[in-house]
């Protein structure tokens, strides 16, 4: 999981999927990247800049408009993997969507750095 090519790299020399993040790079590892998480940075922008324009600008937490409910996120198209995923996957994967976008379900972020797995 990440936008850097070094992980797609070794997804790929060891026969393993990979999941891109912030940018769709299947184009560059057709049979390893199956999925990615698109980050589109517009409504934190377009936020920022409605503020500035209506002078109320201040400093805030722009985190929540990087969420697929507000636009900010979202998952790139199958691509090459679209036959390979079964399609009840992809029916689950459509209802939870419409359900975050609607909603009625709330992903929880935790930005707590992680612990060490390993000393």
């Amino acid at each position: 999981y990440a936008e850097r090519f070094g992980v797609s790299d070794a997804a790929k020399e060891r026969g393993k999927l990979a999941v891109g993040n912030v940018i769709n790079t299947q184009d560059k590892y057709p049979d390893t990247v199956f999925a990615s998480a698109l980050w589109h940075m517009e409504p934190s922008i377009d936020r920022a800049l409605k503020l500035v324009k209506g002078g109320k600008f201040t400093a805030e937490d722009y985190g929540i408009y990087s969420t697929m409910k507000h636009q900010g996120a979202s998952l790139a198209p199958l691509g090459t993997f679209e036959a390979k995923v079964p399609a009840a996957i992809k029916t689950a994967v459509e209802a939870k969507q419409k359900a975050i976008l609607a909603g009625s379900f709330a992903v929880k972020v935790d930005d707590n750095q992680p612990k060490a797995a390993f000393k």
